[in-house]
């Protein structure tokens, strides 16, 4: 336990050596599927409001709402290459056809 929290980092937004990685999703790190549903929780609003933190609920739930934002953005660009990508594909795939065969006579299958 005293080892764990002299390993632990705690920083206020992302600093400079980790604001440009990629950010994931840790599945075995997810409240819904580490905790048990009876279990309590506490969100950072509220871990804010109970210390006395004024700001609390205006700057977690804006930058809650800018993040959203910034995320269904990012989804319909993300999404409007994905059908870009197929429709390309479906076109040259026609074009590809006579290829295709050159290709397998080779050994490789597409």
């Amino acid at each position: 336990g005293a080892s764990a929290l002299d390993r632990l980092k705690m920083f206020e937004g992302i600093p400079p050596p980790y604001d440009r990685k990629k950010r994931m999703v840790v599945p075995s790190a997810l409240r819904v599927l580490r905790l048990n549903p009876r279990r309590k929780y506490c969100t950072l609003g509220r871990l804010g409001h109970e210390v006395g933190w004024k700001y609390s609920s205006v700057r977690v739930e804006s930058l809650e709402l800018k993040r959203k934002a910034k995320s269904a953005l990012y989804y319909k660009t993300k999404r409007r290459d994905e059908k870009l990508f197929t429709e390309a594909k479906a076109q040259l795939a026609k074009r590809l056809e006579p290829m295709k065969k050159v290709i397998e006579s080779y050994g490789y299958t597409a």
